[in-house]
């Protein structure tokens, strides 16, 4: 396994601390709203790179936080007029629902900030005890120059920060470059806990430092997040832990491109990004995941209809040969072919080529073709109709690739009811009975339901039209 480390800007073999094991910590979201695309594409990304690293054979612990304190929740809770804490836990409840849209499967740990307090103060009361931070009025600030390797992540020099830094009003700190591990509460109806400084709540960046050391110890195999946390959240994560532990925090750095909108940036300062939960009105949550890994991580990703558009015919044509394949496991012939066997021989190479790519930096795009390329062989074979045991044994190897991916898993969506079936059934009726126009009719009647028929040989096959 090869990863671009974002420390070194190469790709690096991958070595974990402890062999067979990989632990990794992935930033999370801040929950004052339903989560958007550009959040999501972290959230898949990393959620794939888990997947695959259980299927090569390692026993991974995946942590991702839930940023549940912040002043963007605590803005959202004076206008909903609502406690902090109660909009926070509306609004991880929503991701959960999202993100299971999206087939990302829960984290083993989902920290929150406002369960590690107390954690919190002892790692800031390290740092001043070290001589890293201070305490001004209430608040507690890092000295950002005691820190010789600051910048080292992101490639920023100190001087040029120092010119374009600035102390907000009400702000204390000593230095324009030093940023807040503790904030002193403003008003007494702002979210606070007791602390040595007096009531307040953790700044921004010493969340992740805490909550990683708490479940995964003083060094990470990975840390990942968007390309956008690299600078300053990442380079603060890096000069609060290496002061506090005296050891590296994380071994290897992932950082996701961005999701671009017409060429430019997604953010809500340009009021062109998009919540999941409103494209999944129109897309399927697991094509939504598709898209996504449709290019290499790293690489920015532009998010429009056409570009989506594109992307789905591909996904359509995976869906439609899984669906092909599930119909020729009932309906099958009962007798494998030595032509077939010979091309189940083949799925090895497929196979091989698909964890090349992944090996590769988590190249999704690159598996994602080594899949078609698998499907079109299949289909190839499975034209004109197949032997139960050869549509079984594809179903398996294009599930096995797919679910490493953690797509092509809403077969369960497209099965047909009662109602479907029955319509199904009397059209077969009519034709045996000759009654075309009734038959006709009928399939008419499927069509404006969303379902068009086939007949092949080994009988009728349903296909949705949407799929």
């Amino acid at each position: 396994m090869k990863i671009y480390n974002s420390m070194t800007r190469r790709k690096e073999e991958f070595v974990p601390i402890h062999e067979g094991k990989v632990n990794i910590y992935v930033c999370g979201p801040t929950v004052y709203n339903y989560f958007h695309i550009g959040n999501a594409r972290p959230f898949v990304v990393f959620d794939t790179l888990r997947r695959f690293f259980k299927y090569i054979g390692y026993d991974v612990k995946f942590v991702q936080n839930f940023t549940d304190v912040d002043d963007k929740i605590i803005n959202k809770a004076k206008e909903e007029h609502l406690p902090a804490l109660e909009v926070s836990e509306k609004y991880i409840k929503e991701y959960f629902k999202d993100a299971e849209a999206l087939n990302v499967i829960k984290a083993d740990v989902h920290p929150k900030v406002s369960e590690h307090i107390e954690d919190i103060i002892e790692f800031i009361s390290t740092l001043i005890e070290k001589g890293y931070a201070y305490e001004a009025d209430g608040d507690v600030y890092y000295i950002t120059r005691k820190f010789p390797e600051y910048g080292k992540l992101s490639g920023q020099n100190i001087d040029d920060l120092e010119s374009g830094a600035r102390i907000a009003i009400g702000e204390v700190k000593k230095d324009p470059l030093d940023f807040a591990l503790w904030k002193a509460q403003k008003t007494d109806d702002e979210i606070a806990w007791d602390s040595p400084w007096g009531k307040g709540r953790p700044g921004w960046h010493i969340e992740c430092s805490t909550m990683s050391k708490k479940h995964l110890g003083t060094t990470i195999d990975i840390h990942g997040g968007g390309q956008d946390l690299k600078f300053p959240h990442h380079e603060n994560e890096i000069a609060q832990s290496e002061a506090c532990n005296c050891a590296p925090f994380a071994n290897y750095w992932m950082h996701n491109g961005y999701i671009m909108v017409d060429g430019e940036k997604m953010s809500k300062s340009l009021n062109n990004f998009f919540t999941v939960r409103d494209i999944r009105k129109e897309y399927d949550g697991d094509f939504i995941r598709f898209f996504l890994l449709s290019v290499q991580y790293r690489g920015p990703i532009n998010f429009s209809d056409e570009g989506m558009k594109q992307v789905k015919q591909g996904y359509d044509r995976l869906i439609n040969a899984t669906e092909t394949l599930e119909f020729l496991v009932q309906n099958g012939s009962d007798v494998i072919t030595d032509k077939e066997e010979q091309t189940v021989k083949s799925f090895a190479d497929y196979k091989e080529k698909f964890i090349e790519c992944m090996s590769d930096d988590l190249n999704t795009a690159g598996a994602i073709g080594a899949l078609f390329e698998l499907v079109s062989a299949i289909n190839v074979e499975i034209e004109g109709g197949a032997s139960k045991e050869f549509a079984r044994k594809a179903l398996e190897i294009i599930h096995e690739l797919a679910d490493v991916l953690g797509v092509l898993q809403r077969s369960s969506e497209n099965a047909v009811g009662e109602d479907v079936q029955a319509l199904v059934d009397e059209r077969q009726q009519a034709r045996k009975e000759k009654n075309w126009a009734r038959a006709d009719e009928i399939r008419d009647q499927l069509a404006t339901m969303g379902y068009t028929l086939k007949d092949t040989p080994q009988g009728v096959q349903i296909i949705k039209a949407d799929a």
